[in-house]
């Protein structure tokens, strides 16, 4: 039987995620004339509506990836069965 384990990164990252989508702050970051034209050209392309919804757009996409390979990561972590005493037990031989 498979024991519940306690609450993952991901699902950490998942509710910062939510928390940032539900509260709005400003942040004021500088950015290198690449970025801007790169958000520029986002927004010619019809892929943002402005520098704001594109910036927006990059971090939710950023968070949204994070948490993929936090989980991706997760799954390739060995899964214990059993009693954990027993467990514990063999590892301190």
């Amino acid at each position: 039987m498979k024991k519940a384990l306690p609450p993952s990164e991901a699902e950490s990252m998942i509710l910062s995620y939510y928390f940032f989508i539900l509260s709005m702050a400003t942040v004021s970051v500088p950015l290198s004339d690449d970025l801007l034209r790169g958000i520029d050209d986002l927004i010619k392309q019809g892929l943002a509506a402005n520098k704001t919804d594109a910036i927006r757009k990059a971090v939710k996409k950023y968070l949204e990836d994070q948490a993929v390979e936090t989980v991706l990561r997760a799954e390739k972590e060995p899964t214990l069965y059993g009693d954990l005493d027993e467990l514990v037990k063999k590892l301190r031989v």
